[in-house]
């Protein structure tokens, strides 16, 4: 039971909040990128669509079908991933993969609203689907970069 216990924590009020209220939902008409990816463990998928200029992302829309803990992810990446350059989505996905796997330091500005899904570190389980919004984004305006 107290694992039970433990989960229902897990989906605390504001991870609820930020799933039930993702920003730039849907697609992009004109995207120059699109990138899907799936999470194989627990079939989350998320399909990012960016326009960028230079390095730096312009324009962005995600489909997003994962659990709360994913859709927590891709509403603070969502919110806060228009004017980032490819460097800050990287530090951005390396922060959280650092945050959720060895303790490490929340992820950096603007991104730091990630720091609610810290007690997600865990549930290894969930790892995947939380990393899905980031881990596609950077590899959009990684293709954008390299075709430019």
């Amino acid at each position: 039971m107290s694992g039970e216990t433990d989960l229902i924590k897990l989906y605390s009020a504001r991870i609820l909040e930020l799933a039930a209220d993702m920003p730039r939902l849907g697609r992009l008409d004109a995207p120059c990128a699109t990138v899907k990816r799936r999470s194989p463990l627990c079939g989350s998928t998320i399909t990012v669509d960016i326009v960028a200029e230079d390095d730096r992302i312009t324009d962005y829309a995600q489909d997003v079908r994962a659990c709360a803990l994913g859709q927590a992810a891709a509403s603070v990446v969502g919110g806060n991933i228009v004017g980032c350059t490819l460097d800050e989505v990287r530090a951005a996905r390396d922060g959280l993969l650092a945050m959720l796997k060895e303790n490490g330091p929340t992820p950096p500005a603007p991104f730091d609203g990630l720091e609610v899904l810290r007690p997600a570190a865990d549930y290894k389980n969930r790892h995947a689907s939380i990393m899905l919004s980031l881990e596609a984004s950077l590899e959009a305006l990684e293709k954008v970069t390299e075709s430019a």
